[in-house]
């Protein structure tokens, strides 16, 4: 018999139990639903139902025969914008139409699948399993910006600390719909998965506490360009916010934002500032990027309109 182990994050919670598994390996529903049934598939050490809802640090382990083969991911030589790196981790610039890791349906075209090309499962972390070697926290497909990477076990916990412990700090670009009287403001509102449209995050009293700040950079007749920090790390978090409190991103159809005349990968949202202390060293490193493509054509037309 084999053994997998999965530690679920922030971004998978609400899912269903089998519907997850699914999702992230090469196993059928219905042959998830048997080892589920059959006890081979242990959340925390417990036996759960296939309806049992995913929540952030779960323990999966599944046991299941050696005759089943796991996932192979491809390496593909794709260009790395690397922003730092030492013996333990990196930073790379996603850019945006990426997907930071392969999923059941895809598979190909990742920033994982670049990574493994580069370095190989074997100097990559495998906390999170084998479909995310590496990868301690992740933007969405039409994100760009900074992510951290982890080359071993060590590192990934490390990282993984200073996020929930809130010392590593992560800066957002975004240019949004409206005006706002204030320079400043915190949103402090549960986000929780959509109970209608399962590919969506809402406000919902009661779920994960969520907390994102925003600062005003600059003004325009009917946008905003703002600076947000996370707080808190949920899924679509900021995307969320920013349409719960009126003020949508530019172009983000799934969240309502407002259509503007220039042509953008979808969301103008960069994830452009970083700073936290790698494993091992005591000096703290600050990373920040130019803005991305998308976010230089929406300032040049909104300032120019000024």
């Amino acid at each position: 018999m084999q053994k997998r182990t999965i530690y679920t994050e922030t971004y998978d919670e609400g899912q269903r139990l089998d519907s997850y598994l699914t999702s992230i390996t090469d196993f059928s529903r219905n042959k998830i639903s048997r080892l589920i049934k059959n006890g081979e598939i242990r959340v925390n050490g417990e036996k759960e139902k296939p309806s049992y809802k995913i929540f952030e640090n779960d323990h999966i382990e599944i046991t299941y025969p050696e005759t089943d083969e796991n996932i192979i991911i491809q390496p593909e030589n794709i260009n790395l914008d690397i922003k730092y790196e030492d013996e333990n981790m990196l930073v790379v610039n996603k850019p945006k139409n990426m997907l930071t890791h392969p999923t059941h349906k895809e598979k190909t075209g990742t920033l994982v699948n670049g990574l493994i090309n580069k370095y190989g499962y074997d100097k990559l972390s495998s906390v999170n399993g084998i479909l995310r070697p590496g990868i301690v926290h992740r933007l969405d497909r039409n994100t760009s910006g900074l992510l951290m990477v982890a080359k071993n076990n060590e590192a990934h916990e490390f990282i993984a600390a200073q996020i929930k412990e809130k010392t590593a700090i992560r800066k957002y670009l975004a240019v949004v719909s409206g005006t706002f009287e204030n320079e400043e403001g915190t949103v402090d509102a549960d986000i929780g998965r959509h109970p209608v449209k399962c590919e969506k995050f809402t406000v919902i009293p009661g779920a994960k506490h969520s907390v994102t700040q925003y600062r005003v950079l600059e003004r325009f007749k009917k946008y905003t360009l703002l600076e947000l920090k996370l707080e808190t790390g949920r899924t679509h978090q900021i995307r969320v916010h920013m349409s719960y409190i009126g003020h949508p991103i530019v172009n983000d159809s799934l969240y309502g934002g407002e259509k503007i005349k220039v042509k953008t990968i979808e969301q103008v949202l960069q994830a452009y500032k970083l700073s936290f202390v790698p494993p091992s060293k005591e000096t703290r490193i600050n990373i920040e990027i130019p803005p991305d493509e998308d976010i230089k054509k929406v300032l040049n037309k909104l300032r120019s309109e000024k």
